[in-house]
């Protein structure tokens, strides 16, 4: 694969771009953004080596999608309406059921790779792009006997080229799960910080009172909502279930704290103190 087409150069895409050239200086690193501020931004950073267009998308040996999940399902028919037989195209978006079924009976449909890579920082954008992104990260693949197997050898020895594991998955699989361990983290990330916020405007000094905790917990809260707004809309049933799931856990320890069942308050986080176990397998 000599040339890399990436159609969003924010942190996502420009990392995929940093990480591929550094695999091979010889390949050459296309941008094509709808914002032409990040594009200029992704070519002086050298995130990118050329800009493009979408026209010139019959060139590529590979086309990343590292767009918001709504607009992937708008221009994706098109870009393998545009790509050769021998392209692969793949989209690293927080959903998969829907850019699936979308795609399913397209002609070129063995030409895509349904793919999540679970990284990701709460920055955007071409300066928020570094090498390394995706070392030791988790890329769950969807749908993979549906690409076709040359194409599919290639873009996952490159993944395991640059340090990411792989997973397969169902998409309906892919997205009830994700909303728990990603989507869920973000909404509460963003209603903490809007709680917060809001009690701010009476008591100046309670961000002077904040700690590394409530950083390190708000600190989604900082991700775009062009990104994430169209997440939740796409994911909205396995979200709102994990929201009822949540808010009745919440719910009850509330009670615990008003009727003074402080056995339960530290039953509760203690048994929760097992996530440290199943996380330090996980890393």
């Amino acid at each position: 694969m000599k040339n890399i087409y990436i159609i969003g150069v924010g942190l996502i895409g420009g990392s995929f771009a940093l990480d591929f050239k550094n695999l091979d200086k010889n390949l050459r690193v296309f941008g094509i953004d709808t914002n032409p501020n990040h594009l200029q931004e992704a070519l002086d950073l050298g995130v990118i080596d050329e800009k493009a267009t979408m026209d010139d998308l019959n060139h590529a040996d590979l086309v990343v999608l590292a767009i918001p999940v709504d607009k992937t399902l708008e221009i994706l028919p098109e870009i393998l309406n545009k790509v050769n037989d021998n392209t692969v195209v793949f989209d690293a978006g927080s959903t998969k059921f829907d850019v699936c079924k979308l795609v399913e009976n397209h002609p070129k449909r063995r030409n895509f790779l349904a793919a999540h890579p679970i990284a990701g920082t709460e920055f955007s954008g071409p300066k928020a792009a570094f090498k390394g992104l995706y070392t030791n990260k988790t890329n769950i693949i969807c749908e993979v006997e549906k690409t076709a197997f040359k194409l599919q050898e290639a873009t996952l020895q490159l993944f395991k080229d640059i340090g990411m594991r792989i997973r397969y998955m169902n998409p309906e699989a892919h997205d009830k799960h994700i909303a728990y361990v990603s989507h869920l983290s973000h909404i509460s990330a963003f209603m903490l910080g809007k709680t917060v916020m809001e009690k701010e405007k009476n008591e100046r000094d309670i961000f002077d009172m904040a700690g590394s905790g409530f950083e390190s917990t708000v600190r989604l809260a900082k991700s775009s909502p062009e990104m994430w707004t169209p997440i939740f809309k796409q994911n909205k049933q396995n979200v709102v279930e994990t929201l009822n799931e949540y808010i009745q856990n919440l719910q009850e320890f509330k009670t615990y704290i008003e009727t003074d069942n402080f056995e339960a308050v530290f039953n509760e986080m203690k048994n929760t103190n097992r996530i440290k176990e199943i996380l330090k397998g996980i890393n």
